[in-house]
């Protein structure tokens, strides 16, 4: 390959751009209206705009996409993540052009895009699944029957979704035909896809995921676990690596499992298994994501490896460089997703200008960064800034660093969620790795990061009054 256009914008179209750049190949930017000066336009080799500022006139329009690409005789295509990374037709087209897809055949994105096809594809390889039904359904009667059999609580899941929509928790029996209606309802207008299908609901589970990255050689391999059990509304914001409950025996079982599911689907490229994990650690197969993750650096971090150089190289055909015995894990990683949302008030997009914007610098801080001082922020896209990683040889070390990062990342005209950070990794359920998916609801409030924000200003003002105190004592001589 000679040259690679990168199909998205912001943090991961500059962080997988670095890395194409340093293989010695040349990069290709695409760009909306919107996004005319930002970084990644700028630090590409070439950079073209395919349309207006919403994403469906520009960052979704893969045929515009595949048109630049075939006039600028690009060889590969790396979609980052979002946008079209998960859209099999994409893929497919991008096969048909005859360019390199950087990620898996759109066979294997369709069977893992739908959940029931993916349950059904892992079916014969032994892998652990929440007890449930595995087709969709619509009939109350039948929701009832399988609840009945499995217990309440239960989990109604669209088939299609994702980011926590079509999804409903039903407690007991006479709310059953209200939550299927609403979940079957959601899950239309988000996917165009009413089908659910109804589950176990796990108590307290932890959210825990494993990569996985394939080549068209017959070598699967895992690159060991992220913890991102912290969300808000079932979305990630913080991640680790590795989890802080997991025994060497349990992290090869479920990196077997996550090796068994790529295999399920004849998959090729990075992916990354997902489990759920209840109190007593049984993990239970969720999903598979087709593409490079968010969080991807945290493994980066702990394994020693470029996961992008690695999708570049099996997409070339190459063989995967490295044994599954060479893999070990060394230090820990943490990240947080830093998004112009203000925590203060239900996490809603906070749009503005970034008055000032200086990142943090230093030894194991590491910031996927896709932002400048003086940009606007566009109210079009995801509002994600950047992602703020850092590493230590031990957990406590990556979480101290994390905190003092934080306090260096200077932002000024929008909210952030850098204070929610803050609050997240100084809380004590998180520094001793005894939480789960429900952290938010059970420990966070805005008036607790109001509280440790006055309590900041508070010692800060104290700490500037006694210096100046004992800057007074210091008797300054006349100078002649």
């Amino acid at each position: 390959m000679k040259k690679i256009l990168i199909a998205n914008r912001g943090e991961i179209a500059v962080r997988v751009m670095k890395t194409v750049k340093k293989m010695g190949i040349n990069t290709v930017a695409v760009f909306s209206e919107a996004d005319r000066n930002a970084p990644h336009v700028q630090f590409a080799d070439e950079a073209v705009c395919i349309g207006e500022a919403p994403s469906n006139q520009s960052y979704l329009r893969g045929d515009k996409i595949i048109e630049v690409a075939k006039k600028l005789h690009v060889d590969g295509i790396h979609p980052g993540y979002g946008f079209l990374s998960e859209n099999a037709d994409f893929a497919e087209a991008v096969e048909k052009s005859g360019i390199t897809f950087i990620g898996p055949k759109s066979k294997a994105i369709r069977i893992m895009g739908s959940k029931l096809a993916a349950k059904e594809a892992v079916k014969a390889y032994d892998i652990p699944m929440v007890p449930g039904i595995d087709e969709a359904i619509s009939d109350v009667s039948k929701a009832h029957e399988i609840a009945n059999e499995v217990g309440y609580p239960i989990l109604i899941k669209a088939s299609a979704g994702g980011g926590g929509k079509g999804m409903r928790i039903v407690e007991k029996a006479e709310d059953l035909e209200s939550g299927m209606k609403r979940a079957i309802s959601e899950a239309t207008s988000a996917f165009g896809d009413g089908s659910v299908f109804v589950e176990k609901y796990v108590k307290s589970p932890r959210h825990i995921e494993v990569q996985v990255m394939a080549d068209t050689h017959g070598n699967v391999l895992h690159f060991f676990e992220r913890e991102c059990s912290i969300q808000r509304r079932h979305q990630k914001v913080v991640e680790e690596a590795p989890s802080a409950i997991l025994t060497p025996e349990l992290r090869e079982e479920m990196g077997v499992a996550a090796c068994k599911v790529a295999k399920s689907c004849d998959y090729v490229g990075a992916g990354t298994v997902e489990f759920l994990m209840d109190a007593d650690l049984n993990f239970y197969f969720l999903e598979m994501n087709t593409r490079l993750q968010v969080e991807h650096p945290v493994t980066e971090l702990v394994t020693g490896v470029d996961l992008v150089e690695l999708q570049i190289k099996v997409a070339r055909g190459e063989e995967l460089p490295m044994k599954q015995e060479d893999l070990k894990i060394n230090g820990h990683a943490v990240e947080l997703r830093v998004y112009a949302e203000d925590p203060l008030n239900d996490f809603l997009p906070s749009v503005g200008n970034l008055e000032a914007y200086q990142l943090p610098v230093g030894e194991g801080i590491r910031v996927d960064n896709g932002f400048k001082e003086g940009m606007d922020i566009p109210i079009y896209y995801d509002p994600m800034l950047s992602k703020l990683i850092t590493y230590g040889k031990t957990r406590e070390e990556a979480i101290e660093l994390m905190l003092d990062a934080i306090k260096k990342y200077k932002v000024k005209g929008v909210q952030t969620t850098l204070p929610f950070g803050s609050f997240v990794f100084a809380h004590d359920a998180f520094r001793s790795g005894n939480f789960d998916t429900h952290f938010v609801k059970n420990y966070y409030s805005p008036e607790k990061i109001k509280q440790q924000t006055a309590n900041g200003a508070e010692v800060a003002a104290m700490i500037a009054l006694y210096q100046f105190l004992e800057d007074k004592k210091i008797v300054r001589l006349p100078s002649n």
